[in-house]
Parts: C-alpha cells; structure tokens; sequence
C-alpha cells in the first residue's frame, strides 16, 4: 500500500497550503481507487479458486466413478473367465467321455458286424446251389448293409476324433494338392471321363493333412453327384470378395433345395437317399469342424438339378 505523507504545516502562505492540501487529497483518492482496485482483484481471484476447486471435485468425482466402473468390469471380467474355464473343462470333458463312447461303441459293434457279414459270406459259399435269386439277393443286402455299419463307425470316429487332433500349421498350395486329390479320386472311377478345371488360388496356413481331408470329401461330393451327367463339370477357385475371401468347389450335379440347407452339415444328416447315392452323412459335418478349428467358416448354394457351391475359409498368408 502506498504510504500517506501529510503536508507541511509550517508555510504561512495560503495557497501554497490550499495546494499542498489538493494534493494530498489527489494522493488519497488514487490510493483507495488502488485499494478499491485490488479489493475487486481479490474477489476474482477468490471466485476462481472457488471455481477451479468445484471443478477438481468434479473431476475427482469422476474419476472415482471411472475408477469404480473399471472394477465392476474387471470383477465380470474375472466372472466371465472362470466360467469360461469350466464350459472348457465341461467341454473337455465331454469331448473325452464322447471319444471313450464312440470307441466301446465301435469295438462292441464291431464284432457283431464282422459275424454277419462272414455268417452271410459263408452263406453264400456253401449253399449258393440251395439258394433261389431272391435269397442270395437277401444275402447281399445283409453284407452291402454290414459294410455300410462299418462305414458309419468309422466315420463317426474320425468325427468324434477331430476336436482333439494336433494341427501342425504349414503354407499350402491350394491348387497342388486339389490336383493330388481329385487326381487320387479320378483313378478310383477310370471308367468316367472325369475333368476339372483349377482357378487361380492362393495359397493357405493350415494342417496339410486335415485340409486334404476337406478337399477329398469336398470333391468326392462333387464327383458323386454329378455322375448322372455325361459331362461333369467340376471347379476348384477363389473368390475374393466372398465372405472375406473363401475357397469353393462347384459342380453341375443334383444340387439340392436351399430350404434344406441347414441339414447339410449334420452329422449322419443326407438330402439324398442311401439308393440314389452312397455315403453315411458324415464327410460335410467333418468338413466343418475341421474349416472350423482353423477359424473360417464353411457354406453351400444349391439348385435342384443345376449342381452345388461349397464354399470354405482358411487363414490367408506367405511362409513364416
């Protein structure tokens, strides 16, 4: 504060001393403007303190709300985990008590199966004379049916099978082993003029030899339902822009009616029956878990009598 300093009082001259009094007077009001100044200087300093504080316990306020929400979602975080692993040791578990199920079920039937077929195989042997055509007609049946059991089983293992079988991941050359395949499948059936016609691919991560096995019941499928046609046309592509990018194998066969799509990959689920076409009903729900434990996704598009699309996924990329 600046400091008051009273005039003299010994000048006997009155207006030197009305002067000197003016001025000290001028001093005095500049000093309680400055007081006034800085009174209201004060006040604005006080209210922004006092705003600045309210906005710390907002903010304080919501940070511990922040603070609060983060450990809700880590306590369901935690919650979700610890189900998570008991659905997976529940799965475990099953998948084991389904393996050791699938396997006594197998040996049991098994045995039986053998017996019918070799009792009807026997059959046939030694009283093939005593046997009119309709009884050795009976007896083919029994045995094509035994073999057909066999088939099941078998299957059915390798289905049960799957969800536990190491994968060994390796860059694929799609269209090689297309060729392998279809080129092992065309040798079984010499007797149809088998063609197909391999786009370009690129090539794929994955295990080689579960990726065969798609590709084999994938083609076989096609060659099967398209031996009513003289001229089977069958392909093996990529689309790029379907699905994200998928493989697909395509025929002129029977097709089927997309109304039934979602049996196709069933297990022992068939669109066609036993007489028109072989097979136990298998091969798709296996090509599934197998496209599936690599993380793509398989699907299908069908016509009745203008043939089939089956589309797969695989994880695209060069050799590590």
């Amino acid at each position: 504060m600046p400091a008051i300093t009273f005039p003299p009082t010994g000048s006997s001259d009155p207006n030197q001393r009305l002067q000197e009094v003016e001025e000290f007077q001028r001093a005095t009001f500049n000093i309680l403007e400055d007081l006034e100044a800085e009174r209201r200087n004060s006040q604005l300093i006080q209210k922004a303190a006092v705003n600045l504080l309210e906005d710390m316990y907002e903010e304080q306020r919501k940070l511990t709300d922040t603070q609060r929400a983060l450990m809700n979602m880590l306590e369901d975080i935690e919650l979700e985990r610890t189900e998570v692993k008991h659905a997976k040791s529940l799965l475990e578990t099953v998948n084991n008590e389904l393996e050791a199920f699938s396997y006594s079920v197998s040996h049991d039937l098994r045995a039986p199966l053998r017996a019918i077929s070799g009792f009807a195989e026997a059959v046939v042997e030694d009283y093939s004379p005593r046997l009119d055509d309709e009884g050795k007609r009976y007896l083919a049946l029994i045995q094509e049916n035994a073999h057909r059991m066999g088939r099941l089983i078998d299957d059915l293992l390798s289905f049960s099978r799957m969800g536990r079988q190491q994968m060994t991941e390796s860059l694929i050359d799609m269209a090689a082993l297309a060729r392998a395949v279809f080129d092992e499948l065309a040798a079984v059936t010499p007797e149809r003029q088998l063609a197909i016609r391999i786009g370009p691919v690129p090539p794929a991560r994955g295990d080689i030899a579960l990726i065969r096995q798609v590709l084999a019941n994938l083609l076989s499928n096609a060659i099967k339902f398209s031996r009513s046609d003289a001229r089977a046309s069958i392909e093996f592509g990529y689309l790029p822009d379907s699905g994200g990018g998928a493989y697909y194998v395509k025929d002129n066969g029977v097709g089927f009616d997309m109304q039934y799509v979602d049996k196709l990959f069933g297990v022992f689920q068939r669109l066609h029956s036993v007489t028109e076409f072989e097979g136990t009903g298998v091969g798709l729900a296996l090509v599934q878990r197998i496209i599936t434990r690599h993380g793509g996704r398989v699907w299908a598009e069908g016509t009745l009598d203008q043939g089939a699309i089956f589309y797969f996924t695989l994880p695209i990329g060069e050799a590590r």
